[in-house]
Parts: C-alpha cells; structure tokens; sequence
C-alpha cells in the first residue's frame, strides 16, 4: 500500500458550518476558564502499564499542588483497582475542600450504579454520563436510530438523578458528553442535551455541564469553534449549562480548538498535563495555561517548577516529556542558532537596562526563571552556532564580556573545536578553547608574569620592573613607556624583540564585592597579523600587564 494519488477517492473534506454571523474570530480569550485533568482517567487508559495506586496518589497530589480544582479520578467501574482508589481518595479525606473529584460512566444502570458507590460520603462530586451519538456509532457500532440513542442518554440521566437522591449528603453536580459531538449532527447533539436537561433540571444557581468532545478531531480548530457557538446559541435554557470542551490532537491542533472554542462560548477545558491521552493525547493543559499566561492572564495554575512537574508526569506516565515539547521540553529555551542567539543576548541585554517589567526578549516568549528554569541553557553550542553564542555562555560561566571584535577573533577557535569534536559544546568546552587561544592559565606559554612593581619617573613616563617566567626559567626585565601598557609593551619589544602595536582596549569587573575580579582585553597588531590578548586578575592594573603578555605569547607563536 502506498499513499494515494487521488485522496479524495478515500477521503472527503469536513463539511463547514452554517454560521454566517458567527462572532467567536472577534473575541478575545479574558480569564482562565475552569480546568479539569482527565490525567488519572483518560491519561491513565492511554498508557502501556497504567498507573497503581501509588502512582495515581502521587499525581492527583501533584494536580492538586499545581491549582486544578476539578479531577477526574476514574472510571469505577473498570474494574476493582479503579473502583478501591476512589473510595480510598473520598474515605481517606485527601480531597481539599476547594477540590471536586469526578468519575466516568457509560450510560448503563449498573455502572451507573457503582460509579455513585464509589463517591460514597464525598463532600461534592461530578458524575460523568456520556454515550457516543454521531452517525458513524449509531449506523455502525450500536445499529441504533435516533430516537433510541437519544433514549440511551435519557435513560443514564434518570438513573444518576435517583441514585443522587438516596445520597443527599453529597453536593452532586452532573454532566453529559454526547461523545463524538464534532462529527455529529449539531442539531441532534442539541436535542439530547436538551432530553438530559430536561430529566435533571439544570439551573443557573446549579447548572449541567455539557461536555463537548472533539473525540476524534476531524476538521480544522475553527470547524469545531463554529461548532461550539452554534450549540452554545441554540441550547435551549443556555445559562443553566456549564460547556465544557474535551479535544483530541489527531489533527495536531487540540490546543487550538479549544482556545477558539472558548473564543466561541466555553467556560471549561478538559485535558491533560503535557497533553496525554488516547492515539495523538488530549488537550495539552499546560500548554493552554502557559498560552494564557504570555498573554497577560493569570491561569490560575502554578508552573513555577516545571521540571518537578515533568519529573512527576514522566515517573507516573512512564513516558518521557518530548525535549520539544511548548514550555516543558528541555531544548525549548534553548537556541543554537547564530541568529538566534544574537537576537537573544541582545534581547536580555535590554531587558536588564529597561525601566518597566515588560519581557521582550526575541525568540523566549516566556521568560524561563518563571518556570524554575534558569538561564545557563538558554543558548548553547554547536557546530552552527555563531559569536553570539560562545559570548553569551563565557559571560553566563565565567564573567567574561567579550568585545565584539575580540568574539570574531575567538569564533575561529571555537569553530574549529565543534568541528574536531563533532558534538555540541558545553560550558567547560568553550572555556578550555578561550585559555588555550589566549594563553590564559594554560600550560603552553612562553611566556608569564610572576611578579612585578611600576614607578613613575621623574620625566613623567612610567617604568615597568618585575620578572617574567620564560621558557621555564625567570628573566627580570624592566621598560618604560607613557602608561602601564605601554610601559610593558616597551619592556617585550626591547627584551625579546617582539613587534607589539596596541590597537584598542578595554577593561570590566567580573561580579561584584570583594572577591570581584577584572578581565583586560587587548587589540594589538604585530607585523600584518591582528592578535587579541585576555588578562583575568583581582586587581585591574595586573590584568592588564597579563594581557600584554597574552598578545605576546601569541606574537612568538
């Protein structure tokens, strides 16, 4: 079998929706709508070796940490392990008061029946009804008509509204999914929520809620946005339902949807931590939340250590977090780029120098401290990394501030270090080639400074006496010059017959306080080559001598 040439003889084009005036493309997303995790239910289905109850534990724990007030813990009547974890949940008293936990259900009495068992003496919680209503299951798999489908979800409403009853000790809240809702007809969708509402009788003060699942995403997000306004304009007693939404990522936009269907009229999201969930995974619940936040709206979820997240998820899941995945991923902060990296040093360089709070910083549209990460990871190394790059990570690890000339010079040595070792650079990397390029603290120089001492004469010129280690052994020297640099510069010249003209310098701090040290930098021309020198002392004066001698460990080289 091989793709075919002609798809439309397999497969046809979703059909639009007959909205002419909708009103959700204008609209603008203004507050976190309600959440709901399905992680410990349609994430734990999804899974090789769903979790134990140990690992369900440890994750309602972490979704509750993270601020989802509405759980959906199981579906009880799976089995014994589903059904004695919820009843463990409710009877051991570890769902917070601001909490509500939910479970699943067919539209079946005797399901029906134990997943009200397993919430006995709960404080609150939502029961979920659903039975699949589009064409394609009522043709296909159940053989069923309309009006017998409709019956179906009826039939499940009256027996949650008479197993509430015989437990008025619990504040009980319903819901309904008419499964497979985006490819179904919207109007037969409407008409057995409507059928539900009218055997439990909604109101404002305690409202349904109707989930509205994209159970297998079929069309574009804006299809299932139409969809979602469509049913919100013609669902008969509206202000008594809450609209949930439950999309899929078949199509690789169930973030998407459900942003524009909240656009369209939802109040409430369901889905997934890093988007887990049946074939493609559901709606990514931090990726939504994170959208939110970048947007300048509180989520009302807290991601302030996003890696301890993942580390939970992924020990639950037992499935990795890819490393591209929107916020969480590890390489998602991280440029390697030239370009990339440029734009991002320059961006953080304004952002220390601005006067408001604003994150504008190219490429990074979030800042990562906001998530627990630090900077360090930002940029990184390769082979297709430009002088940005290797600046940025010298500034991050040792405080050294390149000038940008001086970072042209440095590229080459880098570059050809990436590509002798064939892999990504890291930090110690590019230092170890900084130290041999410049000569400083490595083991190859001819020559260093161990000591010296600078007068002023009485004509005004500086005189440089100390001792200098040559070739393994010491050598005192003495020059004199107009200033301390040029003083040493004198002093090789007239020693060891080196050709020295400084071009440029310059001089910063590296940190603050006492322990601050300070790195010189020099641009020097001998004969027709241009050499840069590095000095890195405690005392500025002393860094400068060590770059002169920088420059000239490269001169006789």
């Amino acid at each position: 079998m091989t793709m075919l040439k002609n798809p439309a003889t397999k497969y046809r084009p979703f059909g639009q929706i007959d909205l002419p005036d909708r009103q959700w493309p204008t609209r603008m997303i203004e507050k976190a709508p309600r959440w709901l995790s399905t992680d410990l239910r349609d994430g734990n289905q999804s899974i090789i070796d769903p979790m134990d109850a140990v690992k369900k534990r440890r994750f309602f724990d972490l979704l509750v940490e993270v601020g989802i007030k509405e759980i959906e813990v199981g579906f009880p009547s799976a089995g014994a392990t589903e059904f004695d974890f919820i009843s463990g949940l409710v009877k051991s008293g570890a769902i917070p008061d601001d909490v509500t936990v939910q479970v699943l259900t067919q539209s079946r009495e005797d399901l029906i029946r134990t997943s009200f068992e397993s919430l006995e003496s709960a404080r609150a919680a939502i029961v979920h009804l659903y039975n699949a209503v589009s064409p394609a299951w009522r043709d296909i798999v159940f053989r069923m008509s309309k009006d017998e489908v409709r019956e179906i979800a009826k039939t499940g409403a009256m027996v949650m509204r008479d197993e509430a009853a015989k437990r008025p000790e619990t504040d009980w809240h319903f819901q309904y999914s008419p499964e497979t809702f985006s490819t179904a007809e919207l109007d037969f969708s409407i008409e057995v929520c409507a059928a539900v509402m009218d055997v439990l009788q909604p109101s404002p003060e305690k409202p349904i809620i109707l989930n509205l699942p994209a159970t297998v995403e079929a069309a574009t997000p804006n299809i299932y946005a139409d969809q979602i306004e469509y049913f919100c304009r013609n669902l008969p007693n509206r202000e008594s339902a809450i609209i949930s939404l439950h999309t899929h990522n078949d199509r690789g936009t169930g973030v998407a949807a459900a942003e524009l269907g909240l656009m369209a009229g939802a109040d409430r999201v369901e889905g997934c931590l890093f988007g887990n969930g049946e074939r493609t995974g559901n709606c990514c619940l931090v990726t939504m939340a994170l959208n939110l936040y970048t947007q300048g709206l509180d989520p009302r979820l807290d991601f302030s250590d996003i890696d301890r997240v993942i580390e939970t998820v992924e020990y639950c899941n037992d499935l990795p977090v890819h490393q591209r995945h929107p916020y969480g991923g590890e390489l998602v902060y991280t440029a390697f780029s030239g370009s990339h990296q440029d734009a991002i040093k320059k961006g953080f360089e304004a952002n220390n120098t601005q006067n408001d709070e604003q994150w504008r910083v190219p490429y990074l549209p979030i800042d990562p401290a906001d998530l627990g990460r630090d900077y360090e990871a930002v940029i990184r190394v390769n082979s297709q990394s430009g002088k940005g790059g290797f600046a940025w990570v010298l500034e991050q690890d040792q405080g050294l501030k390149l000038p940008k000339k001086m970072q042209a010079d440095f590229s080459k040595h880098v570059q050809r270090m990436a590509d002798e070792l064939g892999r990504e650079l890291n930090a110690a990397d590019i230092w170890e080639a900084f130290k041999s390029a410049y000569h400083v603290q490595s083991q190859d120089r001819r020559f260093s400074l161990v000591d010296y001492e600078e007068n002023r004469a009485s004509d005004g010129t500086r005189v440089f006496a100390g001792k200098i280690a040559v070739d393994g052994g010491e050598q005192s020297v003495s020059g004199r010059g107009n200033g301390l640099i040029s003083s040493v510069v004198s002093t090789l010249e007239g020693a060891f017959d080196l050709d020295i003209k400084v071009l440029d310098y310059s001089e910063h701090a590296m940190g603050t306080g006492r322990d601050a040290r300070a790195a010189a930098y020099l641009m020097c021309q001998s004969g027709d080559e241009i050499i840069w020198g590095c000095g890195i002392d405690e005392d500025i004066a002393t860094a400068s001598v060590r770059a002169v001698l920088s420059v000239a460990n490269s001169a006789v080289k």
